[in-house]
C-alpha cells in the first residue's frame, strides 16, 4: 500500500504546483489543452468570482512518498446553489468538488474525495457533486466518459480512467452532459425543422437579427433576461447580475463572431437566444496555459492573421417559457444556416455541447439539425447517507407525468 500526503494550498508555490500538475500528468497525451491559468485562477479569487459572497472553497494536493504529486482536486459549496437542490425531490444540502485530477489508483482518488467530503461535512453539507466548477455551468463541468479526442474550449478532457475512480467510490450519475457534432454545410436538417422556421419567420411579431459589437451593453440586457426566464429556474444554476451578463459579452467581444450570435425577438421584447463561438482552443494549444507576452501575440497571430479556428461551438442555447413550441429554436438554427451559406462563412465544424440529458426538447432540436452524438460527459453526485434514495436530475421541458428519470 502507498504512502500518501494530503496538504492544503496556502502558499503561490502551493498554488503553481496545484496548476502545473495535469500539464505533467497528461504529458505526451496529443489531445490535452492546457486551459488558461487565469482563468482556472478566477474561480478561486474572492475578488472576482461572486459565488465566494454566499460560499466557500478549498484546494488539495495529494504526494507519494518520494514527494512526487500525484493528485489535486477541489472542494467549494454556494447557498444559493445550494438551497435550489434542497427544494427538489429527495433534496439536500449538496456541495461540489472539481478540478480534480489523479493518477490511476483507486486508493489516491478515494483519499481526495474523502477529503472533499470531510471538508462538506464540517459545513453541514449532505452530498457533492463532482467534476463540477464552483462558478457557470458552462466552464470545467463534468467527467468525459465518451469521446476521447480533441476537446473543446470549456469542456473538460480527462483519461478514460477517471469515470472508474468516481463509480467505484460511490457516485452516481446525476445527469449526462451530450455534445453533439455535424459538419457545417448547408442541407441535412429535418425539413420539419424548416417548415418550423418558415412558420415563426411568417408570424411579423417575431424577428431574428444577429449581434452588433457596437451595442454590446443592450445585447448583455436581452442575454440577462432571456437567461434569468430560461435558466435561472433550473435547479443548481442561478439568476445572473447585470454586470455578470456584461462581463461576459465584453469578455467575448475580442473573439466574438457576430454570425454566431442570434437573438430572436417578440414584438420588440427578448425570447431567445443561441449563442456560439469560435473554440479558443485551437488557439490556446500549445501555450501550456500561459499568457505573458509572446503568447499574447501568438493568440492575436492565430485569432486575427492565421485565423486558425474552423470549429464553432455552442456557448447556450435558450427560449423563455412562454415562447417554446412556437418554432423559435428551429427558425434560430436556420439563422445560424442562413449565415452559412454567405462568403467568407469559415466554419467546418459545428459542436453543439453541454446538453444536459434532463432536456428531451433540446436534444431533439440537434438531432433535428443533422447533428451526432460525439461526446458525453457524466456530472457525478455523492450521496453521503448512503441508505438515502438517489434521484436523478429533473427532467425539463416534459409534461408533469413523463418527469420521472431513473430515480435509484
Amino acid at each position: 500500500m502507498a504512502q500518501y500526503s494530503l496538504s492544503e494550498i496556502k502558499t503561490r508555490r502551493d498554488i503553481r504546483q496545484w496548476l502545473d500538475f495535469p500539464a505533467k500528468l497528461y504529458k505526451g497525451d496529443k489531445y490535452y489543452v492546457r486551459p488558461l491559468d487565469k482563468e482556472v485562477e478566477q474561480v478561486f479569487d474572492r475578488k472576482q468570482n461572486k459565488l465566494f459572497r454566499h460560499g466557500d472553497a478549498a484546494r488539495f494536493l495529494l504526494k507519494n512518498e518520494k514527494g512526487k504529486i500525484v493528485g489535486r482536486i477541489a472542494v467549494f459549496y454556494d447557498e444559493k446553489t445550494s438551497a435550489t437542490y434542497e427544494k427538489e425531490e429527495n433534496g439536500q444540502r449538496t456541495g461540489g468538488c472539481g478540478f480534480f485530477d489523479c493518477i490511476d489508483d483507486q486508493e489516491a482518488a478515494n483519499i481526495l474525495f474523502d477529503t472533499a467530503k470531510k471538508w462538506l461535512e464540517e459545513r453541514g453539507f449532505e452530498a457533492m457533486d463532482g467534476p463540477v466548477n464552483f462558478g457557470d455551468r458552462d466552464y470545467f463541468w463534468g467527467c468525459l466518459v465518451d469521446g476521447f479526442t480533441d476537446p473543446i474550449y470549456n469542456m473538460p478532457y480527462n483519461y478514460p480512467y477517471y469515470s472508474k475512480l468516481f463509480e467505484n467510490y460511490g457516485f452516481k450519475d446525476y445527469f449526462k452532459q451530450l455534445t453533439y457534432r455535424r459538419e457545417m454545410t448547408v442541407g441535412g436538417f429535418d425539413p420539419i425543422l424548416h417548415e418550423k422556421a418558415k412558420r415563426v419567420y411568417g408570424n411579423p411579431d417575431y424577428t431574428f437579427e444577429i449581434i452588433d459589437k457596437r451595442q454590446i451593453d443592450r445585447y448583455a440586457d436581452d442575454f440577462l433576461t432571456i437567461y434569468n426566464k430560461a435558466w435561472g429556474v433550473i435547479p443548481g444554476t442561478t439568476k445572473l447580475s447585470r454586470q455578470h451578463a456584461v462581463n461576459l459579452l465584453n469578455q467575448l467581444k475580442p473573439v466574438l463572431d457576430p454570425r454566431l450570435m442570434h437573438f430572436a425577438y417578440y414584438k420588440g421584447e427578448p425570447v431567445a437566444f443561441f449563442l456560439m463561438m469560435i473554440d479558443l482552443n485551437q488557439i490556446y494549444k500549445g501555450l501550456n496555459g500561459k499568457d505573458h507576452f509572446f503568447n499574447k501575440l501568438r493568440i492575436f497571430w492565430r485569432a486575427k492573421v492565421a485565423r486558425v479556428c474552423d470549429r464553432a461551438i455552442s456557448l447556450v442555447f435558450g427560449v423563455v417559457p412562454e415562447h417554446r413550441s412556437k418554432g423559435l429554436e428551429a427558425g434560430l438554427i436556420c439563422s445560424l444556416e442562413a449565415q452559412a451559406v454567405k462568403r467568407r462563412f469559415k466554419y467546418k465544424d459545428l459542436q453543439l455541447n453541454w446538453i444536459g440529458d434532463f432536456n428531451p426538447p433540446m436534444l431533439k432540436i440537434a438531432e433535428s439539425a443533422g447533428a451526432k452524438l460525439y461526446k458525453t460527459h457524466i456530472t457525478y453526485r455523492y450521496l453521503f447517507d448512503r441508505n438515502k434514495p438517489f434521484t436523478r436530475a429533473k427532467l425539463q421541458g416534459v409534461k408533469n407525468k413523463d418527469k420521472s428519470n431513473n430515480n435509484t
